[in-house]
């Protein structure tokens, strides 16, 4: 049973007023996973826990005012939007069910990827960091998604961008 609307409407509008747009059905995720081969997308599984309020949430903020950005960016509430969650995790084929959860997609691969176990235990502002990288990486850019997707524990280690530094100060 999903949570009750009134409940989560809150923590939807902590993305969408970012103009991360709400998928709700399983046909929207289908259309957001149609994209072009230089295509990029944020697809943000969104969840009513702690870790999703403190840290993934405000993670994704501080990601999306970086002057490198996916073409769009995602997100499905888990617990809530049952059918478009669902859908979205079969386009993440290999990779355990986990909210909240962070994918940067590539031409509809999945290139970059941020689980719950990525995000418990660790700050918001290293979190965007992580995205940040992904989004220097893959956006913009010619490359493309190896053979499995990267993640915080694969990620080589590299400096903040001088423009992500402005944002912590």
């Amino acid at each position: 049973m999903p949570y009750p609307e009134v409940l989560v409407q809150p923590m939807r509008a902590e993305l969408t007023r970012l103009g991360v747009l709400e998928l709700r059905t399983a046909p929207e995720v289908d259309d957001a996973f149609d994209m072009d081969p230089d295509e990029t997308t944020l697809l943000v599984i969104n969840s009513v826990c702690g870790c999703a309020a403190g840290m993934a949430r405000p993670a994704v903020a501080m990601a999306l005012q970086h002057s490198v950005r996916p073409d769009t960016a995602v997100t499905v509430f888990a617990g809530q939007d049952l059918d478009a969650t669902a859908r979205a995790r079969e386009y993440l084929a290999g990779l355990p069910p986990s909210s909240p959860f962070m994918a940067l997609i590539k031409g509809g691969d999945v290139a970059f990827v941020i689980e719950r176990r990525h995000i418990e235990g660790r700050s918001a502002v290293a979190i965007a960091t992580d995205l940040v990288r992904a989004f220097d990486h893959y956006c913009g850019t010619e490359s493309v998604a190896g053979d499995g997707p990267e993640s915080p524990d694969s990620a080589a280690e590299s400096p903040l961008s001088s423009s992500f530094k402005s944002l912590l100060h």
